[in-house]
């Protein structure tokens, strides 16, 4: 996972600027339970979900007037807009929700600036913050390993570390159960790991440097989506977990985001793992020779 350990949040956007995920990084679990419940009945927010210590509201732009009200609806997100390289979101609570759409998100890591109200009591405050634009990139592995030595998992974990800087960051890692070929090494796993970057190409090109020096196989593949919805390359990956496929498949693929950048034999279980990203029960799915669809 990512050295972020402060509050921190991030904005993902895709290519056209009308989808926004917001990814807030927290240190106070009951907060960001308390956030998730109460800033989905925003009309901006399209959804939310917990991974790990992050939560992430896929929102919209817009701006409405939030009629708030103590304990049914104390805090949401009040506007959200792209402008250029940065993104803007408002956010607006009532007394300790106050405190949180306030100072606490005025004050996180990876806010370039903001304006805010006072706050605290019971008071109305907000704040409107300004992030940087990310692009979401996201880089499959697959073979890395012998059968004396190595562990993919733990190479691109290593590798996604070393990486990471104020215009990369690291924000998940995901483990991929393919069907096991016999060629495998022995548990037969791929592996993804997801960025929030201003510079996806020279992250792409710093990650595949490293993997080139550490990895111990001459089968390694290594795929780069860089895109906000890798969900295109599903019907490919979820044939890659259930049985065991020819690269004529992979020939096949027709996707401007998808870039192969090391293409051994790994390169099937490197591109398959891309769309399971963040999505663990699937992810981990032996699936058999069963297509679950």
């Amino acid at each position: 996972m990512a050295n972020i350990v402060d509050p921190y949040i991030i904005a993902v956007v895709d290519d056209n600027g009308t989808q926004i995920e917001l990814i807030e990084f927290f240190e106070c679990t009951g907060g960001a339970m308390w956030s998730k419940l109460h800033y989905a009945k925003s009309p901006l927010v399209r959804s939310v979900r917990n991974i790990g210590q992050t939560m992430r509201y896929i929102v919209i732009p817009g701006e409405t007037d939030l009629a708030l009200e103590g304990s049914r609806f104390p805090a949401g997100i009040s506007a959200v807009s792209v402008q250029g390289d940065e993104v803007l979101v408002s956010y607006v609570g009532l007394g300790g929700g106050g405190v949180g759409a306030s100072a606490c998100r005025s004050y996180a890591e990876g806010v370039i600036r903001c304006i805010n109200d006072p706050s605290g009591g019971g008071k109305r405050a907000g704040s409107t913050v300004w992030l940087p634009r990310r692009k979401r990139v996201l880089i499959g592995v697959d073979d890395t390993d012998t059968p004396e030595t190595g562990a993919t998992w733990t190479l691109v974990h290593n590798i996604a570390k070393t990486v990471e800087d104020s215009a990369s960051r690291y924000i998940s890692h995901t483990i991929v159960q393919l069907f096991p070929v016999k060629y495998r090494t022995k548990n037969c796993v791929s592996l993804v790991v997801e960025f929030a970057s201003t510079e996806p190409e020279r992250l792409a090109e710093r990650f595949h440097d490293l993997l080139d020096r550490y990895t111990l196989s001459d089968a390694t593949g290594m795929a780069v989506y860089t895109g906000f919805d890798p969900s295109a390359l599903l019907p490919f990956a979820w044939s890659v977990k259930s049985g065991e496929i020819t690269r004529d498949m992979l020939a096949g693929l027709e996707d401007s985001n998808l870039t192969i950048m090391k293409d051994g034999r790994g390169i099937i279980g490197a591109v398959a793992a891309i769309p399971f990203y963040t999505r663990y029960e699937d992810a981990l799915l032996l699936c058999g020779d069963k297509n679950p669809g």
